[in-house]
């Protein structure tokens, strides 16, 4: 079996590289990425378990005819990533992030190679308490130009699995975790790196008991592992959610392992005001199980820290 994986040395792309041989024994993954973010890390100590090919490229430019040759399936994870940061660069997410997914969806329905496309929870903004992939159009309102170019791909996606592409969609809740190419951009990551550091953790005044879709990185491998594997190609969108959590409750553990949290309320309007739950029941019903933990992953991330301030103390282990 051969895995193509685009963006391979990002946050989810790092642990995947180094899931899949261990999952799939005798695969040959090939990693694409640009380096824009200099990753270089996460080609470090790669499992000898694993046939590897590191391709240095930009998704959108090289020829893919070459990379797709032999592949079992691609998984696409080419793209800029940080939804805050994509009010200032809205032109850039778009060029980037659509066009990454067109091209590879394009060559991958041309070459019959299957395609897992992960998108987001972000898509949704919906003022309902729950909400799955069943929902009406009125509960899609991305709240940030990131996701509402996730949400063009999900639509392109569709129209070219009507055609014969063999895919799959997969909205992700917001990854927490750690990888050899994580980034601390994102709102468990980054109150992990505030906490350690001693920097105050600034939230919304009304946003504290907003509930929202968290994903374990661990079970956001595991899913992409588990499609692979049963090839459930069938165009639909599944949500993978391990937890969905208040900012209160993602406080509350993170300062069960740094007591010294310090929280501060601001009255400044944060990007996405909205408290919903998102359901994973469809991805069950096909047989996967969530193992991840928010207080584990929030554990984990400490650890790796906590030697980095000695200012911080941190509980013990």
């Amino acid at each position: 079996m051969k895995f193509v994986v685009t963006g391979a040395l990002g946050h989810i792309g790092s642990r995947l590289v180094r899931y899949l041989p261990e999952h799939f024994p005798g695969c040959e993954v090939t990693m694409v990425d640009n380096l824009t973010t200099q990753r270089v890390a996460s080609l470090f100590d790669l499992p000898r378990t694993g046939r590897y090919r590191f391709i240095e490229a930009d998704v959108t430019k090289m020829d893919l005819g070459p990379l797709l040759r032999g592949a079992t399936a691609v998984v696409q994870l080419a793209a800029i990533t940080d939804a805050a940061g994509s009010f200032d660069r809205a032109r850039e997410v778009e060029t980037n992030n659509f066009q990454a997914t067109k091209r590879i969806a394009e060559a991958c329905a041309e070459a019959g190679v299957a395609l897992i496309a992960p998108s987001s929870t972000s898509v949704y903004g919906t003022q309902k308490d729950v909400v799955d992939e069943d929902c009406g159009p009125e509960d899609l309102k991305p709240q940030s130009p990131y996701a509402e170019t996730k949400l063009k791909e999900e639509e392109l996606l569709d129209t070219l699995w009507r055609t014969g592409l063999k895919v799959v969609r997969l909205r992700l809740g917001t990854i927490f975790g750690t990888s050899p190419g994580m980034r601390f951009h994102t709102a468990v990551n980054k109150f992990c790196w505030q906490a350690v550091f001693g920097v105050p953790l600034t939230v919304w005044r009304t946003a504290f008991d907003q509930r929202r879709p968290y994903l374990d990185l661990t079970d956001a491998v595991r899913a992409v592992g588990f499609f692979l594997e049963g090839q459930h190609y069938d165009g639909r969108i599944y949500n993978v959610v391990t937890a969905n959590a208040t900012v209160r409750e993602v406080v509350d553990r993170i300062r069960a392992e740094v007591p010294t949290l310090d929280v501060r309320f601001v009255d400044e309007r944060i990007m996405n005001q909205l408290s919903y739950e998102v359901r994973a029941d469809r991805i069950q019903a096909l047989g996967f199980r969530f193992t991840g933990d928010l207080r584990r992953g929030i554990a984990d991330t400490v650890a790796l820290l906590h030697h980095a301030n000695a200012d911080t103390p941190v509980a013990a282990r």
